[in-house]
């Protein structure tokens, strides 16, 4: 199962995916599409699922780009391939290059995806909670901006992400976040556990999207958590298992 988003798949000149975990050769733990280079998968195997992603989209592996996620709002600028061993340490990609995929993975945080169909730029970001509260979202639009991007003009899509009745989080992090921005109590509600909220990421991204005055939101509304579709860090944790799968999600300028 791959999916799209609805405003992005009606842009002509451009393609994407939110890949799931299905059609992959991995196994175990690892079942299906698992494309993370920093898990404990067999490095063929996820060598292999990511061949897969990279035809599903119509580039070349080579061409097929992530980047060393470390849950920051820094962006890379891509301009040419790269490979596994030189990949930049950054959590959202920007481009202009036609032909060049650029992906983020994810298991349970946000995949956002971006372009200004005018300028013909791209961007994604992975923006769990640290990177969307730190700013990862403004720092990719402002990246695209220096390459000829109007924020006004801009669709964006949020992929599957753990939502509000999957993820609770403990009242140090709720003071954090309202301690920021007193709007953001809006997006806590009570949990069953005492002194625990459930979190809305998807909420709080799209609240940081409108702020920034982009042109148009999309949404597809997945929860990653109790989906068996999707990988899921949270999941993997609740059962006790040594690590995880994480899907990539990918968009690309037609040439």
């Amino acid at each position: 199962m791959t999916l799209t988003a609805t405003k992005l798949a009606a842009l002509p000149g451009l393609r994407h995916a939110f890949f799931s975990r299905d059609g992959g050769v991995s196994t175990g733990i690892y079942a299906g599409l698992n494309g993370g280079l920093g898990s404990n998968d067999d490095p063929s195997h996820v060598a292999e699922n990511r061949r897969r992603m990279a035809a599903q989209i119509g580039v070349d592996p080579a061409h097929f780009l992530t980047v060393y996620q470390i849950h920051s709002p820094d962006v890379a600028v891509a301009a040419a391939p790269w490979d596994a061993a030189t990949r930049p340490r950054a959590d959202a990609i920007v481009t202009r290059v036609e032909g060049l995929a650029l992906g983020v993975t994810t298991a349970d945080c946000g995949p956002v995806l971006f372009v200004d169909p005018k300028s013909r730029v791209i961007g994604a970001a992975h923006a769990g909670w640290k990177g969307a509260f730190t700013g990862v979202l403004e720092a990719t639009i402002h990246a695209m901006e220096k390459l000829g991007a109007d924020r006004s003009d801009m669709t964006v899509a949020i992929g599957p992400l753990i939502r509000q009745p999957s993820y609770e989080v403990g009242a140090e992090f709720v003071e954090s976040f309202v301690r920021k921005d007193s709007e953001n109590s809006l997006f806590f509600i009570p949990s069953a556990r005492d002194g625990h909220a459930m979190f809305d990421l998807a909420g709080y991204i799209r609240m940081r999207l409108t702020r920034a005055d982009v042109g148009a939101i999309d949404d597809t509304g997945i929860d990653t958590y109790p989906d068996e579709n999707f990988f899921s860090y949270r999941r993997s944790v609740h059962r006790n298992e040594p690590d995880y799968g994480r899907q990539i999600h990918a968009i690309v300028l037609e040439k």
